[in-house]
């Protein structure tokens, strides 16, 4: 097992770390930003006026997305449901808002699919090749759809640090704590020997129901992240997270 300090935190008998993706790993920032946009103003291509609103709705504010909205932390599933939602609003029935808010975000990808990939954040691979090195086994829990984890594991060349990736099609999402769950199950340990590092509240909401053994915030540009206060620590970089000790069982 691992002792683990961050900021003088110690979380003791830690076997391993589930990271989420967007904003944690990833700088997908100005990627969700543009999709966003981009799925606004198709669905407003069709029904007109309704693009301004639903931006909001998204989490967007003109070059700023909001950490904890719905574009940021929401499976493509509740995006797609939220802008069904305001397509219906229009007097359109049901069925026919979420086809229309579908077609609008499979044509959006069609769109994004030749854009350049989002960043890794810095130092994130020395981090994870660290963590790997002591013995920890490390996984990745997004609320992105499964294809585009494991593209970005094989982006990154990631594989030999990454063992389990888990996205999010249909069904659960963050921050059900199965979900949690069943990244622990999957890599073989105990919630209460693993830590969850993530940009966003629900991460936090779902490792702590899940009975992790702590919660690690992360904001690149502030500590002073407001969605992040049910974190057990905050950080503005991976490198902060420290190896203390280990023992042979950790292997």
């Amino acid at each position: 097992m691992v002792k683990i300090e961050v900021q003088g935190v110690t979380f003791e008998k830690i076997k391993a770390v589930i990271f989420d993706k967007d904003g944690t790993l990833e700088n997908s920032e100005n990627f969700l930003r543009n999709l966003a946009q981009k799925r606004s103003r198709l669905i407003d291509a069709k029904i007109p006026g309704i693009g301004d609103p639903l931006l909001m709705a998204f989490g967007v504010d003109g070059d700023q997305i909001d950490p904890a909205g719905l574009m940021a932390v929401g499976s493509r599933r509740e995006n797609e449901i939220a802008a069904a939602s305001y397509v219906a609003e229009t007097g359109r029935g049901w069925l026919e808002s979420l086809e229309i808010a579908r077609q609008a975000f499979d044509e959006a990808d069609q769109y994004m699919k030749d854009a350049p990939p989002s960043p890794l954040y810095p130092g994130s691979l020395e981090v994870l090749e660290s963590l790997a090195k002591v013995g920890l086994k490390l996984a990745i829990l997004s609320a992105a759809p499964q294809r585009e984890v494991e593209a970005f594991v094989k982006r990154y060349q990631l594989a030999d640090y990454i063992q389990v990736k888990i996205g999010v099609d249909q069904g659960l999402s963050k921050p059900d704590p199965a979900l949690y769950l069943q990244a622990c199950k999957d890599l073989d340990v105990l919630a209460s020997n693993t830590l969850m590092v993530g940009d966003a509240a629900v991460d936090m909401d779902m490792a702590k129901q899940a009975g992790a053994a702590g919660c690690i915030g992360i904001n690149w540009k502030s500590q002073k992240a407001i969605n992040l206060y049910r974190a057990d620590v905050m950080i503005t970089q991976l490198d902060e997270i420290q190896v203390l000790q280990t023992t042979d069982d950790s292997r």
